[in-house]
């Protein structure tokens, strides 16, 4: 594992005047004052409490904000103008924004700060299709500081940080995402990021699949070319099995969402504080005693009813695989099939990975208020497109909120349109996409530095070693010792001193 020894070598709240005496009253000293331009929405000094949620990106009244970023000529600073998000006024904003994140991921800012000097990602161009917040800013910084030159798009509408993407811009990033993107704009943005002038990627980057099957449909020769894929999520990964099988998947990738940093800690520990945010920013809505059916009892599914138990909600489970079911069971959960509780349940969340898992004829049962919503990364999980019928009404309520009203009246609460609920409606925590990115970062170093032969054209999970490696840079945080075999221990069990220490086989 060259890439690892390297590692290790050198190794607009507004202040109403008290005397006001009407809402009226207000409202006309707030008009006079727009038009004297005396009032603005708050500048970026000010906290964010104005916002909708954390990631409702930094607002504000310029006008150019109402354009789309494809109509406009936008420039940094430095007159750096190879990007497209909503405002590069907000640089500064988001450039603290990242800050705050970088405190939060002490173990990837440790593995910049070793491999730095290496440089083991120099001649590496990685095209990248990711969510744009602060926390992968901080991983696209440490990606250039290893070596490597980036060209970057968003893999949710949604989930964009305009102040991060803003902050990435200033400091010549190429950058093409912006919340709220139309469909055609999204698949826009992932072509601007792989073809462009004195620009040919060797690495991919994915979450979701969306950039490489774009890849693959375009530029088969470029794709053909490559070093490998580094995907992420459930969704892009199943694609990349069945490239593998059908005898289309000409490049090695390289499966991280399925290594154990990234299952037990970010699908378990991070949906477990996200699932509650997102709902109580867009619902404002209160847990104990409510009926809340998850689709879904993996990791996601595990974090999001331990988070829902915890505050006091009667959980149900629906699930196809009988382990995961008696999990469920074990845990003191009722499996149950979706059509036995659809009728009384108050909360359905999805987190499957799957297409059409709460359908037209679920949500045409669903009670009046019923909330629904996804926790997995596909936005294919609840069939939103069967919700667009004339016999529907749809009514925005807030940001990420939508009212779809039937012709009696009923109306069910969509979040997200179905699509991620914690990075379109919250956070996520920072600590935990530090253990995240850092199995990234070193799976595109191990890939991009294995010899010849080492990887096929197939779809690998990452090795062992670099899974216990991961966790280790992150045991620092909590002052964690680690206990050391003797020699006569390690003979015993058959064992390297060092590691690894399970089989790839082990369940933890």
């Amino acid at each position: 594992m060259e890439g690892l020894k390297a590692i290790n070598g050198k190794h607009e709240h507004v202040k109403f005047d008290a005397k006001l005496g009407s809402t009226d009253e207000a409202n006309a000293l707030i008009a006079t004052r727009r038009k004297s331009k005396e009032i603005r929405r708050p500048s970026i000094t000010l906290s964010r409490e104005f916002s909708t949620t954390s990631t409702a990106s930094y607002s504000s009244s310029d006008e150019e904000d109402d354009i789309s970023p494809r109509d406009k000529e936008q420039r940094n600073s430095k007159n750096f103008s190879d990007f497209c998000i909503r405002n590069i006024k907000h640089a500064d904003f988001g450039r603290r924004e990242i800050e705050i994140a970088e405190q939060e991921m002490p173990a990837l800012m440790d593995l910049r700060r070793r491999a730095q000097a290496d440089k083991p990602l120099n001649g590496a161009r990685i095209v990248g299709c990711t969510h744009i917040s602060a926390q992968s800013a901080v991983l696209i910084e440490t990606l250039t500081a290893l070596g490597a030159r980036v060209r970057w798009c968003a893999c949710n509408i949604y989930s964009t940080q305009n102040e991060v993407a803003a902050a990435l811009a200033e400091a010549e990033y190429s950058i093409f995402a912006w919340k709220a993107e139309e469909e055609e704009e999204f698949w826009w943005c992932i072509e601007k990021c792989i073809s462009a002038d004195n620009w040919q990627p060797n690495m991919i980057l994915d979450d979701g699949g969306d950039l490489t099957h774009s890849i693959i449909k375009k530029y088969p020769t470029l794709f053909k070319g490559m070093k490998g894929i580094v995907e992420e999520s459930v969704t892009g990964v199943h694609r990349l099995y069945q490239l593998a099988k059908t005898g289309k998947l000409s490049i090695p990738a390289m499966n991280v969402n399925d290594s154990v940093t990234k299952q037990k800690f970010d699908n378990l520990y991070s949906c477990r504080e996200s699932v509650l945010d997102g709902l109580k920013r867009t619902t404002d809505i209160m847990f104990g005693g409510k009926q809340v059916v998850v689709c879904g009892y993996g990791e996601v599914g595990k974090g999001t009813c331990s988070a829902l138990k915890g505050l006091g909600a009667v959980v149900y489970v629906s699930e196809i695989d009988p382990i995961c079911a008696l999990q469920a069971c074990m845990d003191g959960i009722r499996v149950v099939r979706l059509s036995e509780v659809v009728k009384t349940a108050d909360i359905f969340i999805s987190c499957t990975g799957n297409k059409n898992v709460i359908n037209r004829d679920h949500l045409d049962k669903m009670k009046n208020g019923a909330i629904v919503c996804n926790m997995g990364h596909s936005n294919t999980e609840i069939d939103v497109a069967s919700l667009k019928t004339n016999d529907l009404t749809w009514e925005k309520v807030r940001s990420q909120v939508d009212h779809v009203i039937w012709p009696d009246g009923k109306r069910v609460v969509l979040l997200a349109e179905g699509r991620l609920l914690n990075l379109s409606c919250s956070t996520v925590p920072s600590f935990v996409l530090s253990i995240t990115h850092c199995t990234q970062a070193l799976a595109l170093i191990e890939m991009f530095n294995a010899p010849e032969g080492r990887y096929k054209q197939d779809v690998y999970l990452l090795p062992k070693k670099m899974d216990e490696y991961v966790a280790s840079l992150h045991l620092a945080t909590f002052d964690a010792h680690l206990t050391e075999l003797t020699d006569d221990q390690a003979k015993y069990l058959g064992l390297n001193k060092s590691g690894p220490f399970k089989p790839n086989y082990y369940r933890y």
